[in-house]
């Protein structure tokens, strides 16, 4: 049995920021731009999807750019929020997401920099039943 990961206290002003962010790519109050979404990643950005597919950011940002043209509702929850520092600046961010019902681990590499924070990577994999 899994035991629930704990976000230490000095990391939790961090967590409550990230988890405002999160899903990626769905909040606009951070942006809904092709510019925005650019500036939100890092250059060397990349993810891999539920599906397992391995996207590059150009992908990523393609189909944001596409999906703003034609936006669709999706009706998402977020809970289980825990977050860790890897390295300086650097956080790994995890949560489950719910949408509809398919259910997702996520995860996301998140990086604070002089412009601000910056997704490093992300990963989302469906929970088994």
């Amino acid at each position: 049995m899994e035991s629930d990961p704990i976000t230490a206290q000095h990391v939790q002003p961090v967590l409550d920021e990230l988890k405002r962010r999160e899903p990626i790519f769905h909040r606009p109050e951070f942006g809904t731009t092709r510019a925005d979404f650019e500036a939100m990643t890092e250059a060397d950005f990349w993810e891999v999807g539920a599906s397992g597919r391995r996207y590059s950011r150009s992908y990523v940002l393609d189909v944001l750019e596409e999906r703003s043209r034609h936006p669709v509702e999706d009706t998402w929850e977020t809970s289980d929020f825990h977050c860790r520092e890897i390295a300086a600046d650097n956080y790994l961010l995890t949560y489950v997401l719910r949408q509809g019902e398919r259910i997702t681990r996520r995860a996301t590499l998140w990086r604070r920099t002089a412009q601000g924070w910056k997704i490093v990577y992300h990963q989302g994999t469906v929970v088994a039943e």
